[in-house]
């Protein structure tokens, strides 16, 4: 145990050392956020292909109170680069424009230089906004500028309380915060060049994502570690004793914890969605990180100091720690189990119900929390230009006679572009995806676009769950399975979080749209909220299981169950409030999605802590008893 103090140090030093490498830059490919093979996706692809050209249109629309001067606003669609269409009756103008740009930061500034020319010497009474799919993505880009700073330094703050309330200690929580913080940095560069090595895909939303998830997993396994720490100090005079007795079992429940977590996020790699994998990917990277840092370095760190570290409350050898409080819980499982598992199977039910009613997909404006100028403009486009959408539909064809002729029939209206590699490139007005895709049935036709992009992506989103969400349950069970060497407790522990994870998304529903008034989820919501909850929900029952399997060597499978509720109960139930509130934090990012990822799993975290961890998996292994590890046994020493 010693020598970890030396171990810490040098990890430490190699994680900073690490940092100063700095992050890789994320790739540029527009079609990274599009599922792989569907038609909006091969209409980017086709367009990229334009020689010298990368870039997408912006539309500059003009209104005022009063009818514009086409002369004077002439010569401004001559500065900005090009052709005026005015409305009826002149009091809208608008000039599309095509923003060169390579990548999202750069098509960003180059929204905002348009938008700064736009509105520059204009006359009185005349506004200028600028819309269009550039300025949509400009202004998704933006979202995230500074956004993901905010996020670590809130995640920060709510650890740092959360901390000291658990410690009540003016000193011990620095420690555990700091190494987390230094495992959170070196995470978010090290899967920057590690996906980058690999060919894969990341956007900004994942560095947000995997600094929540490395400060939650990280700090649960801190708490774990300091909480058995603690203990043994009561039985130790020593502190590297007690750490050398603390640490080994500790290890064994972390580590099944991150291998789980591990296991889980992987599913994601089955996702058509690039970004997707690569989010799943970043997750993998960022677990095990956050697992090295609480095994390997916070040990070494805290030994550096003596047991005074925890005052005012320092343990003394021979206190015993103070568990009333969930001794009296255990109680009450003991006494009644069969009505405190009905009570809780009845209230997760009934918050299950919110799941029937479900609905995904948002539109363009809807993807937003605060509304950006691309997206109300876009409104009054639309209204002051009836035959004109801020997104209309790209369609590719080899066939464009034909296909022209069978829109214009539809009602449709169409404007020939350029054509690239031997494509035929329509603008098309007035339609929506599955109603231009109806009419071009039989055609070789491809509708693309920002609109076609969103409905392939619900589709593609609901083709994931399919997939994805029975996968990643029968990976959790086979690998609780070899953990716990036991069929019964791991098709229990999976039971219990399946259904812990759609309470979570029923009440994230009734949340999401009674409270804060979304129409519906994002296409990306039940998937990000249901992997992550999966595999970091199992993680409570791991730490009691674990606790209740060693305990019950010595008192028997129900006593022990008991007695690891009592160990453990204050530490989990810090640990879930921790990564519940960290979860929230997602909500300071600007992007519905996320907030909705972060309600569903604040939900389903508080959920697992409070109902299944505590009441639910206790009360089975009370009815169940030795049966609860069939077709394993716990040998038992000396059962009283």
């Amino acid at each position: 145990m010693r020598a970890f103090r030396w171990l810490a140090l040098v990890l430490i030093a190699l994680g900073i050392a690490a940092m100063s490498f700095g992050a890789a830059s994320p790739p540029s490919s527009p079609t990274a956020v599009l599922p792989d093979d569907v038609d909006s996706t091969r209409v980017s692809e086709i367009l990229q292909q334009r020689p010298g050209d990368d870039g997408d249109t912006a539309i500059v629309l003009f209104t005022g109170d009063a009818p514009l001067d086409p002369a004077v606003f002439g010569a401004k669609a001559a500065e900005l680069g090009g052709p005026l269409i005015p409305n009826e009756d002149l009091t809208a103008a608008l000039v599309p424009v095509t923003v060169d740009s390579e990548g999202l930061s750069d098509n960003a500034d180059k929204v905002g230089e348009l938008r700064a020319d736009a509105g520059a010497d204009l006359p009185a009474g005349v506004t200028a906004q600028v819309t269009g799919p550039a300025a949509i993505q400009a202004d998704l880009a933006g979202v995230f500028e500074g956004a993901n700073f905010l996020l670590l330094a809130v995640t920060g703050v709510i650890v740092a309380v959360l901390l000291i309330i658990t410690y009540r200690s003016p000193i011990l929580w620095i420690i555990p915060l700091l190494v987390i913080a230094v495992a959170d940095r070196l995470a978010a560069i090290a899967y920057t060049w590690v996906l980058d090595v690999l060919g894969a895909s990341w956007n900004e939303s994942t560095s947000g994502i995997l600094s929540v998830l490395v400060f939650g997993a990280g700090t649960n396994y801190a708490l774990l570690l300091i909480s058995r720490y603690r203990d043994e100090l009561h039985r130790h005079e020593d502190r590297f004793a007690a750490m050398a007795a603390a640490w080994g079992p500790t290890v064994r429940t972390v580590f099944a914890s991150a291998v789980t977590v591990i296991l889980g996020v992987a599913c994601l790699l089955l996702s058509a969605v690039p970004t997707t994998r690569g989010l799943g990917l970043a997750s993998m990277i960022g677990i095990l990180i956050a697992f090295i840092f609480a095994v390997f370095v916070l040990p070494g760190i805290l030994l550096l100091f003596g047991r005074w570290v925890f005052w005012p409350k320092v343990p003394r050898l021979d206190d015993e720690p103070d568990h009333r409080f969930w001794d009296r819980i255990g109680q009450v499982v003991r006494v009644r189990p069969a009505l405190v598992t009905a009570v809780s199977l009845i209230l997760l039910g009934a918050a299950s119900l919110g799941a029937l009613q479900i609905s995904t997909g948002l539109s363009q404006a809807e993807q937003f929390i605060d509304t950006p100028e691309s997206i109300t403009a876009a409104a009054t486009l639309e209204e002051k230009f009836p035959d004109q959408q801020a997104t209309p539909a790209v369609v590719v064809t080899q066939e464009a006679p034909a296909v022209t002729t069978l829109l214009e029939q539809s009602g449709a209206t169409v404007r020939p572009q350029e054509p690239v590699g031997g494509w035929e490139i329509l603008q098309v007005s007035g339609s929506d995806t599955e109603q231009l895709r109806n009419t071009l049935e039989g055609t070789d036709a491809l509708v693309g676009g920002q609109d076609a992009e969103l409905y392939d992506a619900e589709a593609s989103a609901a083709e994931d769950r399919m997939l994805i969400f029975p996968v990643i349950l029968l990976v959790l069970l086979l690998a609780l399975m070899v953990l716990l060497r036991s069929v019964v407790a791991p098709v229990i522990m999976t039971a219990t979080v399946l259904l812990t994870n759609i309470a979570a998304l029923g009440l994230g529903w009734w949340v999401s749209t009674g409270l804060l008034g979304f129409e519906r989820f994002d296409a990306s919501t039940p998937l990000y909220a249901y992997v992550f909850l999966v595999a970091l929900g199992i993680d409570y029952s791991i730490f009691l299981i674990t606790r209740a399997k060693e305990e019950a060597k010595t008192h028997g499978t129900e006593e022990g169950v008991l007695r690891s509720l009592s160990a453990t109960g204050g530490v989990i139930t810090s640990a879930g409030v921790l990564l519940a509130a960290v979860f929230a934090a997602l909500g300071v990012l600007p992007l519905v999605v996320l907030a909705q990822v972060g309600i569903v799993i604040f939900i389903g975290v508080l959920l697992d802590t409070m109902i299944v961890r505590t009441l639910l998996i206790p009360a089975l292994v009370q009815l169940l008893g030795e049966k609860f590890w069939w077709p394993g046994r716990v040998n038992t020493t000396d059962v009283s």
